[in-house]
């Protein structure tokens, strides 16, 4: 590897070191492992050579799995280790446009806990609470001090997750032109008893997930503020719904005012949508 390309990477890797301690607010940050591995080598396409399925980076040849056939150039990339210890390349190339027929269809958005993401015109988007599911595995684990075992429960979690975030963030998009969702956030949440509940949700990697695959295929997304979202009747405007910890149990409920019978989860993602068209941001 030339020098320059050598000082492209340092530069690169100083930068986001640099961003990650303004960003935690931290005057060092730790390491990835014992044997102080970075876990993160940045490159720029004209550091590395790729053909087929093999890449070559400062004299080392690496195979990897590759995912989708590279159809054009390289621009940069990097090399990626996980909890695991598990190394990845991604590699940003250049690509097409994608043109995706207009459908003329809005949708909002509710996110949630007891269905994950609910659609105002009534489809959910569901999964199992995998936290829930592999506790018992990990509490195991845990007990007899198995670090490789936990670590990998963790990240069987994860990858699970995010594979389901993939598929449901996907179908959205590939459906609606216009999509809006609340400005739900998961740093109050995570304090209360409903703690496990809200990390396995994963909001904030949904609404990620949701926001650079819409500005992919042109579609429009916006966040708007969803406070009394579940409470307000989405056909009269008035706030008639049940209020408090304890309504957050009752899923159906009859507006006074109107005589509407709403689903919880529904009604509020009709609110969230009804809110971006009078304008209501996050």
């Amino acid at each position: 590897m030339a020098p320059a390309t050598r000082s492209q990477s340092v530069q690169a890797v100083c930068e986001e070191y640099a961003k990650s301690c303004k960003q935690f607010k931290k005057r060092k940050l730790n390491w990835r492992s014992k044997k102080k591995s970075l876990g993160w080598i940045p490159f720029k396409g004209v550091g590395v050579k790729v053909e087929a399925d093999t890449i070559t980076y400062n004299g080392h040849t690496f195979k990897f799995w590759l995912s989708r056939p590279i159809t054009s150039k390289v621009r940069f990339g990097s090399f990626c280790q996980d909890s695991k210890g598990h190394w990845f390349v991604n590699l940003v190339v250049e690509y097409f446009e994608i043109v995706r027929p207009k459908t003329g269809n809005a949708v909002g958005v509710d996110l949630g806990l007891k269905t994950l993401a609910t659609l105002s015109d009534g489809v959910e988007f569901n999964r199992e609470n995998l936290t829930k599911k592999f506790e018992n595995q990990l509490a195991m684990a845990q007990r007899v001090r198995k670090k490789k075992r936990v670590t990998a429960i963790h990240a069987k979690i994860k990858n699970k997750r995010k594979d389901w975030n993939h598929k449901a963030t996907t179908a959205i998009v590939s459906e609606y032109d216009k999509v809006v969702v609340g400005n739900v956030s998961s740093s109050k949440l995570i304090k209360t008893r409903m703690a496990k509940s809200v990390s396995d949700a994963g909001w904030s990697d949904f609404k990620q997930m949701l926001a650079y695959k819409a500005i992919k295929l042109g579609v429009e997304m916006k966040e708007v503020n969803e406070s009394f979202s579940t409470v307000t009747c989405s056909c009269c405007g008035n706030r008639t719904g049940p209020k408090g910890e304890a309504g957050l149990r009752v899923r159906e409920w009859i507006c006074s005012s109107c005589g509407t019978v709403h689903y919880r989860d529904v009604n509020a993602a009709m609110n969230i949508l009804r809110f971006s068209l009078l304008g209501i941001t996050g």
